[in-house]
């Protein structure tokens, strides 16, 4: 008898030490693990990961940026429909438990007891809420209590409609979409607002597994879970069998087969790379930014169908070519970007032919030789030098040798290197570096030829003799003066584009001209804004006047003769008045066109990404860049009026003969004056526009002026 009541007093005694003890530990235990818990108050200034959205001009959305594509929705933006069905399907007791379900607690336990480990089911919205937002997805004990003391908190400090409209946007419907909102874009091509009940059910079946249940990929799957969620719907009362036989009988999405192309993925990475370091990956791509640029998708559209359709039949007709060579062929690259004259605001950009191949971007990072293209800049410092369009120039040949600090002309009559060859090593004779005899396209020399001339028809020897006359620094100041960034060597060669630029200096610097000399930094962004409206940055032109409106009108009134008479004379097609110079370097290694009308200036590159391979021997700017050039321009500007460039005042016109650079009324001042008023003046003169400065009294005979 004893020995029994000792036994019963041991029992007694160890649970009277071992219970307390265990609440004791239970409750150190469950403190530690609260006081881990992330801090629900984090809640009320919580938003999802959003993605940042990109807008053209029209403030289309062209573009997000995201981690995970989603865009919140008010509890009153998302159809009643949606709630029900997400309800039915995932916790119809939400409304009436405190968090956790307790049917749901007796399911998971039995199935950790049956499977020993733990398993999921039985969760709520609320305790599904708590997981993805606080917690890691691992399954373990540990996770299912922090889990259930978070919901008793959210369920504690929130209402019920505060927490489904948290879950419907956060949750992941597959396809890359997190959230109602784009899960509807992604799904239906509709805002949430506008779907339907079916779609409603099609969106509230997915979550529970977002790939098996993805209508694009698993028809039948979906279809079924779909209307298991129409079903639940109706046995709740939330709709009537007649409305969920309808739903039922509404097809599934499907997903286009060939889905509309997408534009502008080099303006958007540019974008990105520009941002990024001001606003923080984080920030950009979860912080639900609205990005307004100057893009305009006409525009935009254009330049890239123009440079695709032109490179895929260039590229049909060079594959002869690579197999002669017993080469490999390589696609040809080219680039495009146009500029608001008036605004400096970038319109459209073409980095390359495809963005998933290659990402750098060769109309702002890329670096080439500008040939030709680069002369306006040089004839720009000669006008402001004193030299004018009818100042005659010789076209003959040129002889240079390298005396060891400079280039000294030697003669201008080829012949002379029979001489220096008597004085000079064969090794020298052939040395680039020593002797320099730069030709003109075709080997054709014309003689006298006055400025505009020299620039109409891109003469080479007239070029260098211009830079000699202005020296290469005045050059440099010119095409600095218009923006060109880069460094430019200080040599005569430097007249014909030896030195690399970018094609978005050049255009910027261009479209100076147009604008009558006032240079605007060229821009892509308006405004950006954060997810609740407020504007971080707004940006406006910035303008700063480097030249006089009257050498700007000279220049584009000479650059208009490239167009009219000269080698772009592709772009007379446009059909409207525009001025622009073409460009190509040795070896046929890169050609351009550069140019504009008032309202856009645009230029055009094409080349190969490894420069030692040719584009051909007749490739050049005028046979290939330029009518790119024009077919991207008709389309863009298609709609805008046709209009010409606006003559600033103190602007005089004369009749010159360009053989000789003198003035017609001298030559024959009877005969002329009457055929000019007639209209029947000889094609062989040219009108040259002059500055007040250079003003001439048109009845006194000169030699030029």
């Amino acid at each position: 008898m004893s020995a029994k009541i000792s036994l019963k007093k041991l029992i007694f005694l160890f649970f009277l030490i071992a219970v307390p003890l265990c609440i004791i530990i239970g409750a150190r235990i469950l403190k530690k693990m609260t006081e881990d818990l992330p801090s629900i108050s984090q809640l009320e200034n919580y938003t999802p990961n959003l993605s940042t959205k990109i807008y053209d001009k029209d403030n289309n959305l062209i573009a997000e940026l995201f981690t995970e594509r989603r865009m919140l929705v008010p509890i009153n933006e998302i159809p009643i429909d949606l709630q029900n069905a997400f309800i039915s399907i995932e916790d119809n007791d939400f409304f009436y438990h405190w968090g956790v379900s307790t049917k749901g607690i007796v399911r998971a336990v039995s199935r950790i007891a049956l499977r020993r480990k733990v398993a999921e089911g039985g969760s709520t919205i609320t305790q599904q809420l708590a997981k993805t937002i606080f917690l890691t997805p691992e399954k373990t004990l540990k996770r299912k209590i922090k889990e259930l003391l978070l919901t008793t908190q959210l369920e504690k400090d929130y209402s019920k409609d505060e927490i489904l409209q948290f879950y419907i946007n956060q949750i992941y419907f597959g396809s890359g979409a997190y959230g109602a909102q784009s899960a509807s874009k992604v799904y239906f091509n509709k805002n949430v607002e506008d779907i339907n009940l079916a779609e409603c059910a099609m969106l509230a079946a997915i979550p529970k597994s977002p790939n098996y249940y993805n209508p694009f990929k698993n028809t039948q799957a979906a279809q079924t879970r779909r209307n298991l969620v129409l079903a639940k719907m109706r046995q709740l009362g939330y709709i009537t069998s007649e409305q969920e036989q309808e739903a039922a009988a509404i097809p599934l999405p499907v997903k286009e087969e060939t889905p509309k192309r997408e534009s502008g993925h080099y303006f958007v990475e540019f974008l990105r790379i520009m941002l990024e370091p001001k606003y923080g990956t984080n920030v950009l791509l979860r912080g639900g930014l609205s990005i307004y640029t100057t893009l305009d998708m006409q525009v935009q559209t254009a330049a890239e169908k123009a440079l695709e359709e032109e490179l895929e039949k260039f590229d049909a007709n060079r594959i002869k070519a690579f197999e002669k060579s017993g080469k490999e062929p390589v696609k040809v690259q080219g680039s495009i970007i146009a500029i608001d004259i008036k605004t400096g605001a970038i319109r459209a950009m073409v980095g390359g032919r495809d963005f998933k191949e290659t990402q750098f971007n060769r109309a702002t990072q890329a670096k080439r030789q500008p040939g030709s293209s680069f002369k306006p800049f040089v004839y720009l410092a000669a006008l402001e030098a004193g030299l004018n369009a009818a100042t005659l120039l010789d076209d003959e040949p040129m002889v240079f040798v390298y005396n060891g600090a400079a280039w000294d002309l030697v003669s201008r009559d080829i012949r002379a290197l029979e001489d220096i060859a008597e004085e000079m090593s064969e090794t020298d004779l052939t040395d680039t570096q020593k002797i320099w005899t730069p030709v003109n396209y075709g080997g054709k020399y014309r003689g006298p030829v006055t400025l505009r001339t020299a620039l109409a028809l891109s003469i080479n020897t007239c070029a260098i003799q211009t830079i000699m006359q202005v020296t290469p620094r005045k050059v440099i100041q010119a095409a600095r003066n218009l923006g060109i960034s880069t460094p430019l060597t200080s040599s005569l060669s430097l007249a014909l584009g030896s030195s690399d630029v970018t094609l978005q200096e050049m255009v910027s610097a261009y479209s100076t001209f147009a604008s009558g000399g006032v240079k605007t930094t060229p821009y892509v962004i308006t405004k950006i804004t954060d997810k609740d409206g407020r504007i971080l940055e707004q940006n406006l032109p910035q303008q700063k006047e480097v030249l006089s409106p009257q050498t700007c009108y000279v220049m584009t009134n000479m650059l208009k003769s490239v167009v009219e008479r000269g080698s772009g004379w592709h772009a007379k097609n446009l059909g409207r008045p525009c001025a622009g110079k073409t460009g190509t370097t040795n070896e046929g290694g890169d050609v351009w066109f550069i140019g504009y009308t008032p309202q856009l200036a645009a230029g055009v590159w094409i080349g190969y990404d490894d420069r030692s391979i040719s584009l051909g021997d007749k490739v050049t700017g005028g046979s290939l860049a330029c009518p790119i050039w024009t077919k991207f321009m008709k389309e863009a500007l298609a709609g805008k009026p046709i209009v010409d460039f606006s003559q600033p005042d103190n602007i005089d016109w004369a009749l010159v003969d360009p053989q000789t650079g003198l003035l017609a009324l001298s030559k024959t001042p009877g005969a002329f004056l009457e055929a000019f008023i007639k209209g029947t003046a000889p094609k062989q003169y040219y009108d040259q526009a002059i500055p007040d400065s250079k003003r001439i009294d048109l009845t006194i005979e000169e030699e030029g002026f």
